[in-house]
């Protein structure tokens, strides 16, 4: 009998020559562990998703709750369903009053999908502007808008129309005018190494998009449900959405996205075409009964008050002579080493002799993902950059 390591390299497709190959039985809170037992410290959630931990109880609790109700009904939008009606009057709550209307979708790619589309419906146009080192996913349209040709080429044409301009630069922003449909952006970069919006960028940018009509939609995919110390990363910085996309952080470890809107936007979907955007499994009655679990986690547990204490903690104890930098906003954050051949040992190291998982980034092939859970505690933080800090000085010969 083939055993799971086996059954995945042959049966199971691939995204890399080089996959982790680190079996897993069960996790729970910041750990994993492995079939025989090992434990491992989780420093990126699943890249973004875990932000609760994970199996959190309540989530797990949700879960089961809406197993032993029902499971799959019907295509989107077609039945009144308790859990996505909830979440949905939960996630508005959060939000600036005009964003009141949610669609829910599978993933953050697919959510970036609807609101591409619900975009060109609204303004009638047809330019997407998006940012270099960007990355919104791998679909058609996501991936049109990622700002990486490397990702891009052997996959095109893509859509036409798109251009791109360099985050935080304002002479830029005189490329948004009457002719664009949108602007994506991301809060805050993820791919490309944790990039936070200098100060007035994203005052400038909405404030561009208002004078040329052209709708912004605000990325936070990986920054929002609590990873900056705000629910949502955008408070920070006094500006609004006309479209929101989440995913990743928002289902406590089950599938779920969404794109937010006004219904004044959101209702050019209803007509010419009826249906205008459908999908099947968008709003599955159990991811969104463990969204709303997590939501409610982050809310009652105040998992947010201590969001940039722990940050800070990171940064006060990763002080080691081969770290260059480590920028972030709360606890989404990288870890700055002077290339990838010194980067990569050090990463195979604290997983394979410290049973600590960490990763790079696409964008940022430099610099370490510090994204842990959000209930990561103080003695864990100091375990994972005890840890880290051997591995440094391991592979680099320099002492911390």
């Amino acid at each position: 009998m083939l055993t799971p390591r086996q059954l995945f390299l042959r049966h199971q497709a691939q995204t890399s020559d080089f996959p982790l190959l680190l079996e897993i039985e069960r996790a729970e809170g910041v750990y994993m562990y492995a079939p025989d037992g090992r434990r491992y410290l989780d420093l990126i959630s699943g890249i973004g998703v875990s932000n609760v931990g994970h199996r959190h109880p309540r989530v797990i609790q949700a879960i089961k709750d809406q197993v032993d109700k029902y499971l799959h009904l019907m295509v989107y939008g077609e039945l009144v369903q308790a859990p996505p009606a909830e979440l949905a009057e939960a996630l508005h709550q959060t939000l600036p009053a005009h964003l009141d209307n949610v669609y829910f979708t599978n993933s953050g790619a697919e959510a970036v999908e609807g609101a591409l589309k619900l975009a060109k419906r609204h303004t009638g146009r047809t330019e997407l502007i998006s940012c270099h080192r960007a990355y919104h996913g791998s679909t058609q349209g996501a991936l049109s808008v990622t700002g990486s040709e490397s990702f891009k080429r052997n996959y095109r044409p893509l859509l036409p129309d798109v251009r791109h301009i360099e985050y935080n630069n304002f002479a830029d922003l005189g490329l948004i005018t009457e002719r664009t449909a949108a602007v994506i952006i991301e809060t805050i970069q993820g791919e490309a190494g944790v990039r936070v919006p200098t100060n007035g960028y994203l005052q400038a940018l909405r404030k561009r998009c208002l004078l040329t009509g052209t709708l912004l939609i605000l990325d936070e995919i990986q920054c929002g449900f609590g990873r900056t110390g705000t629910f949502w990363a955008f408070e920070q910085f006094g500006i609004w959405p006309d479209i929101l996309v989440c995913a990743k952080g928002m289902g406590g470890g089950m599938p779920i996205g969404a794109f937010i809107s006004s219904q004044e936007i959101m209702s050019g979907f209803k007509t010419n075409p009826v249906l205008g955007h459908c999908t099947t499994f968008g709003g599955h009655p159990v991811s969104c009964a463990a969204s709303l679990a997590t939501l409610r986690v982050i809310q009652e547990e105040q998992l947010l008050a201590g969001v940039h204490e722990k940050a800070a903690r990171f940064r006060r104890l990763l002080r080691h002579p081969a770290i260059q930098a480590v920028r972030g906003h709360g606890l989404l954050m990288a870890v700055e080493f002077d290339s990838y051949d010194v980067l990569k040992p050090i990463i195979d190291r604290a997983l394979e002799h410290e049973g600590i998982l960490t990763d790079w980034f696409l964008f940022c092939d430099n610099s370490l993902r510090l994204a842990p859970p959000l209930i990561i505690t103080d003695a864990e933080i100091d375990e994972a950059c005890a840890a880290l800090l051997r591995a440094i000085t391991h592979v680099t010969g320099v002492a911390a």
